[in-house]
């Protein structure tokens, strides 16, 4: 019999989420920019850390890897990956686009996607179900650009778009009722964008994460994902509707938002 897995974010920082991936057993952590929450969460739930995984190089996604490392509840060896693009201080297994990582502990395989942008060598962890994100894709938003072009990041969009609209988003950053009340400046009569407002206030005054997502939600209210509708391009103050530049339009606009 098949065990489920269980998904959760591990609040971290001010906004951060760490993701942990189990099956009741082991699990598996994305991006753990801060150690003591994990080990708080692996000791609460009696969990084995077996691996984890790393999308890019900032520092609130990767400064928790040496204490988790040492750690003494840490029993087996935990194997870290992490993208060949960019350097890391740890030891770990190096991504290119079109790896598959295998974890047989908790019945998870995952492709690995390079999706340049927010950093230059970031990437993406995905298969049938789940798309672990990094700082690609938020709830109704997107990553600033911080080593990468405009055009390297709608073309990253692009691909995550292609994804199964079933495809749960694991984005690692709570910035979800901020993304809607900007994407509604754009996409002011969206109504699946206003429901989402409600929904996500709701969420967020009982102190409940606004994720998962899903690609199906994002291509119907991320404003990033939807840089060809009409609407859109009329709010973004682009010289023309091109995709390209209205994608760099609304980003400039999220910026200073």
């Amino acid at each position: 019999m098949k065990i489920m897995l269980n998904i959760m974010p591990i609040p971290a920082f001010d906004d951060n989420y760490i993701w942990l991936l189990h099956n009741g057993q082991n699990a598996v952590v994305v991006d753990p920019g801060d150690a003591n929450p994990v080990i708080e969460t692996l000791l609460a739930l009696q969990l084995n850390l077996s691996a984890i995984l790393i999308t890019h190089h900032h520092g609130d996604h990767i400064d928790g890897v040496a204490g988790l490392l040492k750690h003494p509840s840490t029993l087996a060896p935990v194997t870290v990956y992490a993208p060949q693009y960019e350097q890391f201080n740890f030891e770990h297994i190096k991504l290119a686009e079109g790896d598959v990582v295998n974890l047989p502990q908790i019945g998870q395989n995952f492709k690995v996607m390079w999706l340049p942008g927010h950093t230059l060598g970031h990437i993406a962890y995905v298969n049938d179900a789940y798309l672990c994100c990094g700082d690609v894709l938020f709830g109704a938003g997107c990553g600033r650009l911080f080593e990468g072009t405009p055009a390297q990041m709608l073309h990253s969009l692009h691909r995550l778009k292609q994804l199964s609209p079933s495809t749960q988003v694991l984005c690692t950053h709570e910035y979800t009722a901020k993304n809607i009340d900007f994407a509604l400046t754009l996409d002011p009569e969206n109504k699946d964008l206003i429901d989402r407002k409600q929904q996500v206030k709701r969420l967020r005054a009982k102190h409940q994460p606004s994720l998962p997502s899903s690609i199906d939600l994002e291509l119907k209210t991320n404003p990033f994902l939807r840089c060809n509708q009409a609407s859109i391009f009329a709010h973004s103050k682009a010289n023309n509707n091109k995709e390209l530049t209205v994608f760099t339009a609304i980003r400039s606009l999220r910026n200073h938002f």
